[in-house]
């Protein structure tokens, strides 16, 4: 460790929001980045550098890499919803788009957007975090994987890590493995030999460094404060370890390499410090006597707001309820969860629910991304940002998304259906979250995947299939409804239903029956009830809500 005590880490959330968990383009190879990085360059007053407009990155992707439109805008849309912006632009950006008649009104509104180029190149650059390696395939240890039903029980051993996103080890390996190719990405073309690779004397520039904030944070030696990379690299008792000159205001390509595989270490925020030192959380309902294998671990208590972690493993059999400050913001991992009912109504920042069978998650507003991955006959009910789901069986998702959902591969018997729930904080949670009710794309999903773009592995629940979803829990605040409403189809079902009912009850109030008769009418119908309530496995949903003795809500 150099003099200083800095301490260098990857950043999570580029990784665990930013690497779309689908091997990405060829085009996007090291060889074609390092063309677009010098193409940016040169195009500089084209609104390609230092940022990088939608318009110019549209012609250098579908022009140039042969993408179509829908990815190369895909791409760029993930990347622009990791920066930093309050919910209140977000909110007026739906709105502009919300408010387009046309698909050339909503081209004239993207055209506007831009992103910083240099950052950019990195976020397509690391997408090959999830490329599948011929050699590592063959010897295991690749995502996506076979279905392994191995009943593994731990979380962090990392042969089971599939999910690459999840697992810090394979963020720090990545950068530690890529971090020449990382900066000779950000040099300016005249640093570069004819083959794009430094020279001994190669210089980094300041917005290089600063570009790789992005990716790499850290702090001085045991302070609690946290500075992103450029900061540290630029703090004056530093230029000598990091190679800064004053004079030339550049960094020194070969020293700047060492002192930062000299800093990096692991991240102290990361899923694995999460699972050694994070707090076990405490909910408000949860039936006693299933939660022995359960583990949940959050570093709420330690962590700066940008960097909270939630991870849920093995629950079983259980319904567990939350909606606090502990899950505001973080980062939530569900694991292995089978036979389940998880209520988590918060605002969050991004969701992953990975080997889970048989259970329904009800969620709040996530900020991000929903990814699902692996998972069999799964509820997912949520208004999120964006949801793609990998490898999953019979699942079924209820959700409000101004982007298009994103079918990634190995799934099968998709069904997506409109959100239909409501509880009282989640308007006020949309927006916080910055989560409008329009555009919603629920019924307009894309396929994303090399295997094939077959459009029969989902289809859109019939609406006679169609039922409210109750959140069972008393709470706070103002929402009473579905927000935005249902879609027509889904309404007049809900509605000729309802009328149903009402002629029901008349035909029993009109037959004029004794007490008598009542009371074996009502047994009749009871015990029908019940024969439904076991017959559907709604019973143990039922079941699982009485509260304990202590009379919670």
């Amino acid at each position: 460790m150099d003099q200083s005590g800095v301490l260098l880490w990857v950043k999570a959330e580029p990784f665990i929001v930013g690497a779309l968990q689908v091997p990405p383009p060829s085009k996007f190879s090291l060889h074609y980045l390092r063309k677009i990085a010098t193409y940016v360059r040169i195009r500089a007053t084209e609104g390609a550098y230092p940022r990088l407009y939608w318009s110019t990155w549209r012609h250098i992707a579908c022009g140039k890499l042969q993408l179509a439109k829908d990815l190369a805008w895909l791409y760029f849309e993930v990347f622009d919803s990791l920066s930093v912006r309050t919910p209140e632009k977000r909110l007026e950006w739906s709105e502009i788009l919300s408010n387009c008649m046309s698909e050339d009104e909503v081209e004239k509104q993207r055209n506007q957007l831009s992103v910083d180029t240099l950052q950019f190149l990195l976020f397509l650059y690391i997408q090959q975090l999830n490329k599948v390696s011929l050699r590592t395939s063959l010897i295991g240890e690749e995502w996506p994987s076979p279905r392994s039903r191995s009943q593994s029980p731990d979380l962090t051993e990392k042969s089971n890590c599939h999910n690459k996103n999840w697992n810090d080890y394979s963020h720090q390996a990545f950068v530690s493995d890529h971090l020449s190719d990382l900066l000779e990405l950000l040099l300016d073309p005249e640093q570069l030999t004819a083959s794009f690779h430094s020279t001994h004397s190669s210089l980094v520039s300041r917005e290089a460094v600063v570009a790789l904030s992005f990716l790499i944070e850290g702090t001085v030696s045991t302070a609690r404060k946290i500075y992103p990379l450029h900061e540290l690299a630029l703090w004056q008792p530093l230029h000598a370890e990091s190679g800064f000159s004053k004079i030339s205001k550049t960094f020194s390509f070969h020293k700047l390499e060492a002192w930062l595989r000299a800093c990096l270490t692991g991240n102290p925020f990361g899923t694995s410090a999460c699972l050694k030192s994070g707090k076990k959380l405490a909910w408000a309902h949860q039936v006693e006597g299933t939660t022995k294998r359960a583990k949940i671990a959050c570093n709420t208590h330690m962590a700066p707001r940008m960097h909270r972690m939630v991870v849920m493993s093995q629950v079983y059999k259980q319904t567990l309820a939350k909606s606090s400050d502990t899950l505001v913001g973080s980062h939530v991992k569900i694991h292995r969860c089978n036979e389940s009912f998880i209520y988590l109504l918060s605002p969050l920042r991004s969701v992953t629910i990975e080997k889970c069978r048989n259970s329904t998650f009800v969620l709040g507003p996530i900020e991000t991304a929903l990814h699902l991955h692996s998972c069999d006959n799964v509820k997912v009910i949520a208004v999120c940002h964006r949801l793609s789901i990998s490898s999953t069986t019979g699942c079924i998702f209820h959700i409000l998304s101004p982007t298009r959902p994103l079918i990634l591969s190995g799934n099968q018997r998709v069904t997506f259906a409109p959100f239909h729930t409501h509880y009282p904080m989640l308007e006020d949670h949309m927006a916080r979250t910055g989560l409008a009710t329009v555009p919603n794309y629920w019924n307009n999903p894309m396929v994303v995947c090399r295997e094939n773009s077959d459009t029969s592995v989902f289809q859109l629940l019939p609406p006679s299939e169609f039922y409210i979803f109750i959140i069972p829990f008393e709470m706070e605040g103002d929402t009473t409804e579905i927000p935005g409403g249902l879609p027509s189809a889904y309404q007049k079902a809900l509605s000729q239903r309802e009328q149903k009912i009402q002629i029901w009850q008349k035909t029993v109030k009109e037959a004029r029956l004794t007490k008598d008769q009542r009371k074996q009418f009502q047994v009749l119908v009871e015990n029908k009830f019940y024969e439904w309530l076991i017959n559907t496995g709604h019973r143990q949903q039922l079941d699982s809500l009485v509260p304990p003795a202590a009379g919670s809500k």
